[in-house]
């Protein structure tokens, strides 16, 4: 087939080229342009591509691209360097509306839905390509319906299926996942072997657009000062000091609260309507239900209520829950037991065992 794999500059991405020449396609390498910058330039194709500090470990700088492109010419394949530049405005606005909004968000999941799995698809179509590929820790399976199911990748510790959840269905019968199916272990022996110049990159650990991790300070510098300062208070109303802006804190947060207490405290809500940060205890943080809306389903039949297990952030211990759909677009999940840092404007991924059945965007939490 003829295939358009998305190439970050990683190794993954990069083995993923080698995995798809091994198996005989025909593959087009393409890198996409943010528009991250500082003051330095270089060329990739015929298209500025910015540079970012030595230290930056992202997606989406000018080393990165370099780097996609000595592979992809290592490989003959042909490459394209596009600008995506727009399209990251658009996840821009959308991290620092959720914040101001006193949500967490989650511009990996967006970047996926809108770019990775969106934009990359139409490009795919327009050069006549049969399908898309990427080097995402995750894998499609034939379940006999309609469409592929999404499920885990093998190496549990690097699955990354959970950020995958928003692809459209239609999608996903198109997409490949050449490295799913390996350890990450695997594949960097894998690329080593193959004499993959990226084989010992480091994985990448930041936003792309915020290569410094300093949420608070893009906002600023991206949407001006904001009047979000306000009262540190506990759960029960007692107020305990004063924060310079709520977009600084998240559910769960312990550190850098600016109170000190005798015993851990944690972030367990935020208001944005009163700008009050609400701090309580570990047993404070834990939520016994939650309801999700802007449902995407990766079954042929939504199920009406199921048994299965809910994935609330990346990093979570999937739990066992009964997700209910409640007929007006919503989602009413029911935990077995508390989970702690259920955050609003994260998302939420529905499993049936190692298979994602759905998920959507985690709206309110219910108390325990």
């Amino acid at each position: 087939m003829r295939v358009v794999l998305a190439m970050s500059g990683g190794v993954d991405s990069s083995a993923a080229a080698w995995l798809l020449k091994q198996q005989g396609h025909e593959v087009i390498g393409l890198f996409m342009r943010s528009g991250v910058s500082d003051d330095s330039s270089c060329e990739v194709g015929q298209l500025p591509i910015v540079s970012l500090k030595p230290h930056h470990q992202g997606c989406c700088s000018a080393g990165d691209a370099a780097d996609a492109r000595r592979v992809a010419d290592s490989l003959d394949i042909p490459f394209h360097a596009l600008n995506f530049q727009d399209a990251f405005g658009k996840i821009k606005d959308y991290f620092a509306d959720e914040y101001l909004a006193g949500r967490t968000p989650n511009p990996c999941v967006m970047c996926n839905i809108w770019l990775k799995f969106g934009k990359l698809w139409e490009f795919a179509q327009e050069v006549g390509a049969d399908a898309i590929a990427s080097g995402h820790y995750a894998q499609t399976k034939d379940v006999g319906e309609d469409q592929p199911g999404l499920f885990r990748g093998l190496d549990l510790d690097k699955d990354q299926s959970y950020v995958l959840f928003g692809i459209e269905r239609e999608i996903l019968k198109h997409v490949i996942f050449p490295v799913g199916g390996y350890t990450k272990t695997a594949i960097r022996e894998m690329a080593r072997q193959a004499g993959i110049q990226t084989a010992n990159k480091p994985d990448s650990q930041e936003i792309c657009f915020i290569p410094d991790n300093d949420y608070a300070g893009f906002i600023t510098r991206y949407r001006g000062e904001q009047d979000t300062a306000g009262e540190l208070v506990d759960t029960s109303g007692k107020v305990l000091g004063k924060h310079t802006g709520f977009q600084q804190f998240t559910i769960g947060q312990r550190k850098g609260l600016g109170v000190a207490f005798g015993e851990p405290r944690f972030v367990v809500r935020i208001e944005p309507d009163t700008h009050r940060v609400v701090i309580g205890t570990k047993t404070d943080l834990g939520r016994s239900a939650l309801d999700a809306d802007q449902l995407n389903w990766l079954v042929d039949q939504a199920p009406r209520e199921v048994r299965c297990t809910a994935q609330i952030r990346y990093q979570h211990t999937p739990a066992g829950c009964t997700a209910t759909q409640t007929g007006d677009g919503q989602l009413h999940v029911e935990f077995d037991s508390p989970q702690l840092g259920v955050a609003p404007g994260q998302a939420l991924v529905l499993y049936q065992e190692d298979r994602v059945i759905g998920g959507g965007w985690i709206r309110s939490p219910s108390p325990v």
